[in-house]
């Protein structure tokens, strides 16, 4: 018996549509592909785990891609407990979950092909979900806190040389012949590495955000976080000059760039953009957007800026994170440590 059949089985035997996991947002598909998701779980686990997903939206404001994350790794966690339990998983079940459990459902999805960064999303959104049951007496989050998170690979990519970021974010050096658009990829690239923003803060911007007068940028990053940084004149001339030669009107609260059709400009676009720059100047695999924002930390830190200030311009919520992010190794922790701890 197929998995498909298996699931299609199951799912006709012991539920009655309602009683998916999906409830009243069920998608609108019948075909195969929808068949694969389905969840079999009761009725007293799917209001609860709506319930969990409004409340990260509502009162701790997780963006959507974490949304969606913790949304897809309970789904996945609950077929596999279907499977594991022999029926439609209750409250009671994941009542007595037990640490040898959880490692059988990350084991599985080892198995699938989820990466080490993949495995502890998957155990930090069953986390959240047994501990938010725990609150009101659900469920023991004791066996979820008893795994430790699988070892974190330090895959970033790797910072860009200054002239190589530099020679990348001139308008001369984008391949579009569109003008306008030629403007609006060095604007975005400039926002990277002169600002050191996420591709998704850059493409969020309005045009209000930058203004003629502008010498800060206030940037509202993952979990809510809102920091300040700093415009360089270079940065606001770039913006100054896609605007100039952008053929849409934009109102202060649209957003500032644009896909050719006048749409949203998509991360994709210009991923690929950066793709055909790192063919046209012969870079590295590593050279992507995300690269300008760790070419922005590592420069700084280079030129002597200090790892806290650095901090705050990533907006990273912890000062490890820049260590990792910007390379930096522990001589030169202790050295900036040294240089700022108070003495008597």
């Amino acid at each position: 018996m197929t998995k498909l059949t298996i699931v299609n089985f199951i799912f006709s035997k012991f539920v009655t549509p309602s009683t998916a996991i999906w409830g009243a947002d069920a998608p609108n598909s019948t075909g195969p592909e929808m068949n694969e998701l389905l969840i079999i779980a009761a009725p007293d686990v799917t209001e609860k785990r709506h319930e969990w997903l409004r409340s990260l939206a509502n009162e701790r404001w997780l963006s959507e891609n974490t949304l969606d994350a913790y949304e897809r790794d309970t789904r996945q966690f609950l077929t596999f407990l279907t499977g594991h339990v022999g029926g439609p998983a209750k409250l009671a079940d994941i009542h007595t979950l037990r640490p040898a459990d959880l490692r059988a459902f990350l084991a599985a999805r080892r198995r699938e092909g989820s990466g080490a960064r993949s495995l502890g999303r998957h155990l930090a959104g069953l986390r959240s979900f047994l501990r938010y049951l725990e609150r009101q007496g659900l469920a023991n989050a004791a066996a979820a806190g008893a795994i430790r998170a699988p070892k974190q690979p330090k895959s970033l990519p790797k910072p860009l040389t200054d002239r190589q970021a530099l020679n990348l974010v001139t308008t001369d050096a984008q391949l579009q012949e569109e003008p306008w658009i030629a403007a609006r990829d060095a604007a975005v690239l400039t926002l990277l590495y002169g600002c050191g923003l996420r591709i998704s803060e850059a493409l969020g911007l309005t045009p209000a955000d930058i203004t003629a007068g502008s010498k800060t940028l206030r940037i509202t990053g993952k979990g809510g976080k809102t920091r300040i940084v700093p415009l360089l004149p270079i940065v606001t001339e770039a913006v100054a000059a896609y605007r100039k030669l952008c053929p849409y009107h934009m109102d202060d609260d649209d957003l500032l760039f644009r896909g050719a059709r006048g749409g949203p400009l998509q991360p994709a676009i210009i991923q690929r953009e950066m793709q055909k720059l790192r063919s046209a100047f012969g870079l590295p695999e590593t050279a992507t957007p995300h690269a300008l924002r760790h070419s922005f930390a590592t420069h700084l830190l280079a030129g002597g800026g200090d790892l806290r200030t650095i901090q705050e311009l990533l907006g990273h919520a912890s000062l490890s994170t820049t260590q990792i992010y910007t390379g930096v190794d522990s001589s030169r922790l202790l050295e900036v440590y040294d240089r700022a701890h108070p003495r008597a």
